[in-house]
This record gives C-alpha cells, sequence and structure tokens, in this order.
C-alpha cells in the first residue's frame, strides 16, 4: 500500500480524524473525538482515501466499518499518533495512565475478573466496571466507550480482535429437598419425563440457558415456560437453592454452593454444554500499559477458572 501523496506525505490531520473515526466505529462519534463538523470529516477521510487510492470504510446502517486497510493503516498510527498528542497536550510533566474501562457480564465481573483484578489497584492501575448485554458492550467498545470486554459472544467483523479466555460449563441444578423427590430410576432412563413437573427458574423469559441445555444433553426442545425469572445468575442460584425450582447455571457460579450441598447437580452428563469467554480490544487502539496490564492478569487468572 502506498502511503505517499506526490508532494511529499500524508495529511496529518486527515490521519487524525481517520484514526478517530477508526476508533469510534461512526463518523458522528469521530467528530466529536476530534471536535469538527461531520461533514468536514467526511471530506477528509475522502481526501485521504483518494490520497491512498484504498477505501478505508464500508457504510453501515449504524456506523461504518473499517476494510482491511483501515486495519492495516490504523494499527501503524496508534502509538505514533498517541505519542504526537501526548507531546502537544503535555505540559513535560506525566500524566497519570486513565483508567481502564472493562465491561462484562455481572455474575463473570463479580465472580471471575474483580477478584483477579483486584491486586492491580496496588500498583496505580484504576478500573472503570460496568455490566451489561455482550451486543451492547462490543458496541461500546468499537465505539471507544471500554477498553476491554469479557464476552460469551464472539464479535465479528475486523475492528475487535478476540482472545478465547475461558470455557464455562453448565450444569443443571435444584434445592436437596427437590432432588430428594425425584424418581432415581426415571432420571436414569427418562430425565425430561423424571423433571417435568419442576418449576423452571431462568434469568431470561426465553430460557436460552436452559433451552440449549435440554437441546444439547436430551436432544430435544424444551417448551415449557419458566415458573420465576430473575435477571441475574446469582439470583437464579439462591431462588433454587430456597427450594423454586430447576435451573441451568455455569459451573463456576454455584461450585461453592455444589460443594456446601446447598445445592445438587440432577445430572452429570459426560459431554455437558459449555460456553467459550472471549476478552476482546480493539484493533489498532492506543497501547496503554495499564489496559495491557489489565488484559495479561485476566489472561494469567484464566488458567484456574
Amino acid at each position: 500500500m502506498s502511503d505517499r501523496k506526490t508532494d511529499g506525505g500524508l495529511d496529518l490531520g486527515q490521519l487524525r480524524t481517520f484514526l478517530a473515526v477508526y476508533r469510534a466505529g461512526s463518523l458522528t462519534a469521530g467528530a466529536r473525538l476530534v471536535g469538527l463538523a461531520q461533514p468536514t470529516v467526511t471530506a477528509q477521510l475522502r481526501a485521504l482515501e483518494a490520497t491512498l487510492g484504498r477505501r478505508l470504510f464500508e457504510r453501515l446502517p449504524r456506523g461504518v466499518a473499517p476494510t482491511a486497510v483501515a486495519d492495516e493503516l490504523a494499527a501503524r498510527l496508534a502509538a505514533p499518533m498517541d505519542a504526537l498528542e501526548a507531546i502537544a497536550s503535555g505540559s513535560g510533566v506525566s500524566a497519570p495512565e486513565p483508567p481502564v474501562h472493562l465491561g462484562g457480564p455481572a455474575e463473570g465481573l463479580a465472580m471471575l475478573v474483580l477478584p483477579a483484578l483486584t491486586p492491580l489497584l496496588e500498583t496505580g492501575v484504576r478500573l472503570r466496571v460496568v455490566a451489561g448485554l455482550a451486543d451492547d458492550l462490543l458496541a461500546g467498545l468499537r465505539a471507544g466507550v471500554h477498553d476491554l470486554v469479557l464476552s460469551a459472544v464472539r464479535p465479528r467483523g475486523r475492528g475487535l480482535q478476540a482472545a478465547p479466555l475461558a470455557d464455562e460449563e453448565f450444569v443443571l441444578v435444584t434445592s436437596p429437598a427437590r432432588y430428594e423427590r425425584l424418581d432415581r430410576d426415571a432420571l436414569a432412563t427418562d430425565p425430561v419425563a423424571a423433571i417435568a413437573e419442576e418449576p423452571l427458574v431462568s434469568y431470561a423469559e426465553d430460557v436460552p440457558i436452559l433451552r440449549r441445555y435440554w437441546r444439547h444433553v436430551f436432544g430435544t426442545r424444551l417448551t415449557a415456560d419458566p415458573a420465576l425469572v430473575v435477571p441475574d445468575l446469582r439470583a437464579v442460584a439462591s431462588a433454587v437453592a430456597a427450594g423454586a425450582g430447576v435451573s441451568v447455571l455455569p459451573r463456576y457460579l454455584c461450585a461453592a454452593q455444589l460443594a456446601d450441598g446447598t445445592l445438587i447437580a440432577v445430572l452429570e452428563p459426560d459431554d455437558p454444554p459449555i460456553n467459550t469467554l472471549y476478552l476482546v480490544r480493539r484493533v489498532g487502539g492506543p497501547a496503554h500499559p495499564h489496559v495491557t496490564a489489565v488484559h495479561d492478569a485476566l489472561v494469567r487468572a484464566a488458567a484456574a477458572w
């Protein structure tokens, strides 16, 4: 790819605008980052594309998607442009590292992520953590709202880089009292029938984890409606332990309750359903050392998950 104009070089203002749009994921958000009107940003990007002779972005219904050329250019620009910005805005005094903005599912953050990252606070790392749904968090990562996202959904597109972090295993659980009432012979021969009358507890109305378990383990479609819906898997575990019914939970979330007998695994199939957790970051994002420290700490901790 040729990066040269006939007058000897690329326009730094255009490159700065390009990097802002690349990181923000939209022309509007990128314009806000560089303090320009959107038509000016559009004109600068067109001029840069004309200079390079290559398309940098594809328009989407919401935002833009970088091309492979944009990915390559952003990776080359990120570190030197960030260094120039720091010099231009600095007073000669080193500014503190900005907080690391991290997103993920509430349960995974509470049970896995925060215990692993707490030691970093002693080294000066500052964290800003938000919980949410994977699609919303990944959109925020593309827009530059987050630095890292823990996601059970592998993102699509070239703008984000996802590394498999850990596999979460799902287990069908109930309370000891309810388990004692189940027919053991029926559980061994026809488990679906054995638990057919048990109330279902779910974190969502469409029972996604339960449906997946029924399909994967039993090879059948779950049609029953949940008796209790509560949008937090920790609350689901508490309700099931109190005798509300049966549910399917990630093993990491209920391991302590399984160990002390508060919850009982109804079945232990040889091939339980699993879900891969990904640690996602932007391609070509600024190389902040504290973001790298958080990333590396989670990779190390995941080995014990």
